[in-house]
C-alpha cells in the first residue's frame, strides 16, 4: 500500500487524502483551543521526496551504503551509535528519510535561522542523535545547531499513558475537564458579578487552560510529570490560577488608582519593597537563562516567586491608606510593573491572564 501511495495510485491516494483530512481537521480544533498557531507546516508526505534525494546524494558521497536486499543504511558505529536504515529494500521512505528532508528544507526556506529545536519526547532520544549525525556526515554545517528538547512523559494517576493499550487521555477531553473544574471553583468563590455569560465562559477557559499549561511547564522538561487536573486548578500553591489571580488583583488596584505616576522624591523603602524590586530586576537574566537551558520552567517558577514576593509586599504595607503621596505612588508603580512582568512571563508560556477573576 505504501508503494502504491508513493507512486500516486489514484484509489489509495484519495483514501489517504480523505483520512488525512479528518486528522488535520481535528488537529485544527485542538490547536485553536490551546491557542497554538504555526508560521509554516511541513508535511512528511512532501518531505520524504527531499529525503530520498538526499539519500541518493549520500550514496554517491559514500555516506550511506546498500545491503544485498537493496535497502540503504548509514553506519554510525564509530560515533558510538549503530547502523540505521534510511531507505527500505523496496525503495520506500522511513521516518529518518522524512526527517533528513525536512531539516534541509527548513534551512532552505528560512536561510536566516541559526538552528532548529526539536520538541519531542525522550523516547526519541536515539532517533535524534542519529539524525544529527547523518546531517553532519552529509556536510551540513548547521547540523551542530540542531537541538533535541527532550521532555519527560506525562503520566496520570492510573499510570503511564499507552496509545496501543488505549490508556490515553484525549487532549480535547483534558482541556474540557480543566475548564469545567475552573468554572465550578470560580462559581463557588463568586467575584464574577457583573460579567455576562460570554465573559464568564472566556474567564473559565483562561483559568482552565492556564492551569493545564502552567502545570506542565513549571517542571523541568526532562522530568516525568504526574498530572492531576484538580491540583492544577488550585488557587493556592505553585499553580497557574494562583499567578493569574495575583494579576487580576493588581489590575483591580490599578483601575482603582485611575492614574499612576512616579514619586517626586526619594522615599525610604520597606524590606518587602526592596525584596520585590530586587526580584523584578532579575527578570531579564531569568529569560536569558531559560533560553540558554531550553527550560520554560525557569520562567514559570520565576513568576510564582514574583507573586509570593508581591503578596508579602501587599500584606506588609498600605497603599491607598498611605498618607505620604510619594510612598503611595511608589507602591502603585511597583504594583503596576509587577502586573506587567506577570503578564509578560505568562505570555511566554502561552498563558493568558485575566483582568478580573
Amino acid at each position: 500500500m505504501l508503494l502504491a501511495w508513493e507512486s500516486g495510485e489514484k484509489e489509495i491516494f484519495e483514501l489517504w487524502q480523505k483520512m488525512n483530512g479528518w486528522v488535520y481537521e481535528g488537529f485544527d480544533q485542538t490547536y485553536k483551543m490551546m491557542g497554538v498557531n504555526f508560521h509554516k507546516i511541513y508535511y512528511e508526505s512532501d518531505t520524504y521526496i527531499y529525503g530520498k534525494e538526499m539519500v541518493e546524494e549520500g550514496l554517491h558521497k559514500g555516506v550511506f551504503f546498500k545491503k544485498e536486499d537493496g535497502s540503504v543504511w548509514v553506519d554510525l558505529t564509530e560515533e558510538g551509535l549503530d547502523q540505521k536504515i534510511v531507505l527500505r529494500a523496496d525503495g520506500t521512505a522511513v521516518y529518518m528519510t522524512q526527517d533528513i528532508g525536512t531539516a534541509r528544507q527548513r534551512f532552505k526556506d528560512f536561510p536566516d535561522i541559526t538552528g532548529i529545536i526539536y520538541t519531542v519526547g525522550n523516547e526519541q532520544d536515539y532517533h535524534f542523535k542519529v539524525l544529527f549525525q547523518i546531517l553532519k556526515k552529509l556536510g551540513y554545517s548547521w547540523s551542530v545547531n540542531c537541538h533535541h528538547l527532550s521532555y519527560g512523559m506525562v503520566e496520570i494517576p492510573e499510570g503511564k499513558m499507552k496509545s496501543r493499550e488505549g490508556t490515553v487521555v484525549d487532549a480535547d477531553d483534558l482541556m474540557a475537564e480543566v475548564i469545567t473544574t475552573a468554572k465550578e471553583l470560580t462559581q463557588e468563590r463568586g467575584h464574577i458579578d457583573g460579567m455576562d455569560e460570554k465573559e464568564k465562559e472566556n474567564l473559565y477557559r483562561i483559568i482552565g487552560l492556564g492551569a493545564l499549561k502552567y502545570f506542565l511547564l513549571k517542571i523541568d522538561p526532562q522530568k516525568r510529570i504526574m498530572y492531576n487536573p484538580a491540583e492544577s486548578v488550585d488557587l493556592n500553591g505553585n499553580t497557574g490560577p494562583f499567578i493569574q489571580y495575583a494579576h487580576a488583583r493588581i489590575a483591580s488596584l490599578v483601575r482603582k488608582a485611575e492614574y499612576i505616576q512616579f514619586p517626586e522624591k526619594a522615599v525610604e523603602l520597606q524590606q518587602s519593597e526592596t525584596e520585590l524590586i530586587k526580584h523584578l530586576s532579575s527578570y531579564p537574566d531569568i529569560i536569558s537563562e531559560a533560553a540558554r537551558l531550553y527550560s520554560p520552567a525557569l520562567i514559570a517558577n520565576y513568576a510564582f516567586d514574583l507573586v509570593k514576593h508581591y503578596n508579602s509586599f501587599y500584606q506588609s504595607v498600605s497603599i491607598f491608606k498611605e498618607e505620604d503621596e510619594d510612598k503611595r505612588n511608589l507602591r502603585l508603580v511597583l504594583s503596576y510593573n509587577v502586573g506587567k512582568v506577570i503578564k509578560s512571563s505568562m505570555m511566554m508560556l502561552g498563558i493568558e491572564v485575566p483582568e478580573r477573576m
